[in-house]
């Protein structure tokens, strides 16, 4: 190949996939589509997902984030964000009779699904997540007298459960693969007896993301993972590429959070995003790459993703119904008017 300048050299490793998964995908677009079919301000439970760009470009179009049920004025539309909530925040949303639209995961309500499950047969219910975490106080919610928090291998000790032949063990959907297996394995060690869950809980597109950013790690001197801070997915993504073998690694939200410090010696640089991450913001990492002479991007992809979801129900049914109206077709019986997503505790 013949000797290569240092500037030559330089090189940009891009994971794929990145960015939105599935879920965000629906869960963002889920806010954009019930600004325009019902107008603002629409609220919405907490984060819609866990990422400053995206809440802060729904702010202005006149999404309004709130942090408990009690902040949204009664009769209004209020969104509960991708995370999923516990029954209470249900209840609580009949009782100010809020009109809600749930942009719950459906991957995140599986494993509500399965505590529900498991709770119904007596099941000691071992949750492997981080306290505090939205969607780990939704599925706790779910069945909160069968449920134990486990937050990580070194926390097992504190275990207790009433019978060690009826012990199960779910998972929040975000964590890293092996950080759960680990806790997995720990215990089984105490509980030999352990029931593993149905199908994996740790969602899909967290599982690819992590496996192309240990491919690009290993070839890596510094690796950029765009995200926000309060997003367990993009942390978990720099202590991924961490462990395999990436010789630094930072977690940013914006280009210009980026220290051209961390480029010294540095010839090849990982990138990848959180879940939650719209691609605009690694394009923006990729430009400030460039103009420092990291304009050679190879793309990494080891595996394709092609799963999307519908929108909420209480939503499409709207949409249906207004397209149905525009063009002058019979609306069924089973269509709403526009306009008319329903109180909760309302007949649906």
């Amino acid at each position: 190949m013949g000797d290569m300048t240092a500037t030559s050299a330089r090189r940009v490793l891009l994971a794929a996939p990145r960015g939105y998964c599935a879920g965000v995908d629906r869960a963002v677009i889920a806010v954009e589509k019930a600004l325009e079919q019902y107008g603002a301000p629409i609220y919405v439970r907490k984060e819609i997902v866990h990422n400053k760009y995206v809440v802060r470009t729904l702010e202005k179009k006149g999404a309004i984030f709130v942090d408990e049920t009690e902040e949204v004025p009664e009769g209004s539309i209020v969104i509960f964000s991708a995370h999923g909530v516990a029954p209470v925040v249900h209840e609580e949303a009949a009782t100010r009779k809020l009109a809600t639209i749930d942009a719950t995961c459906p991957l995140v309500t599986k494993v509500h699904k399965e505590a529900v499950r498991f709770a119904k047969e007596d099941y000691d219910i071992l949750l492997i997540g981080h306290e505090g975490h939205e969607e780990v106080i939704g599925t706790s919610g779910e069945a909160p007298e069968h449920i134990t928090l486990v937050d990580g291998p070194d926390d097992v000790k504190n275990v207790e459960v009433r019978d060690e032949s009826k012990v199960v063990w779910l998972s929040q959907t975000t964590l890293s693969v092996d950080e759960t297996m680990e806790t997995v394995d720990a215990l089984k060690d105490r509980f030999p007896q352990l029931i593993s869950p149905p199908s994996d809980d740790i969602c899909y597109a967290t599982q690819n993301r992590q496996t192309a950013i240990k491919q690009v790690a290993a070839e890596s001197d510094l690796v950029i993972v765009v995200g926000s801070k309060n997003s367990s997915n993009s942390v978990r993504l720099v202590e991924v590429a961490l462990g395999a073998g990436a010789k630094a690694g930072h977690l940013v939200d914006y280009a210009s959070e980026i220290d051209e410090a961390w480029l010294e010696d540095v010839t090849t640089v990982g990138v990848t995003s959180g879940a939650s991450v719209p691609d605009v913001l690694v394009e923006g990492v990729l430009e400030w790459l460039a103009e420092r002479g990291f304009g050679d991007v190879e793309v990494v992809q080891p595996m394709q993703e092609s799963l999307t979801f519908s929108l909420p129900k209480e939503l499409r049914r709207d949409l249906r119904a207004e397209a149905a109206a525009a063009s002058g077709e019979a609306v069924s019986s089973e269509a709403a008017p526009a306009a008319s997503v329903r109180p909760e505790g309302s007949q649906r």
